[in-house]
């Protein structure tokens, strides 16, 4: 999987929800660190964080991954 395209994938969706990446990670229990540092290429996403992310986005796992992939 490539992390840099999910990462980037992430963050266009957040911004497209209109949510500041502060709000998306308290609201979702995620570090804005981590999160940053996902959406920006720096760090590779762990399962639980994915698992996290796919929730604020009011989906699973599975579903945010094939949504990623048909982009």
């Amino acid at each position: 999987m490539q992390y840099k395209e999910l990462g980037k994938f992430i963050k266009n969706k957040r911004l497209l929800a209109g949510i500041t990446l502060n709000k998306f990670a308290i609201e979702n229990e995620i570090e804005p660190a981590i999160l940053s540092r996902i959406e920006n290429s720096k760090q590779d996403i762990k399962v639980g964080i994915l698992v996290k992310i796919a929730n604020g986005f009011n989906t699973t796992p599975s579903k945010l991954l094939s949504e990623f992939e048909k982009k």
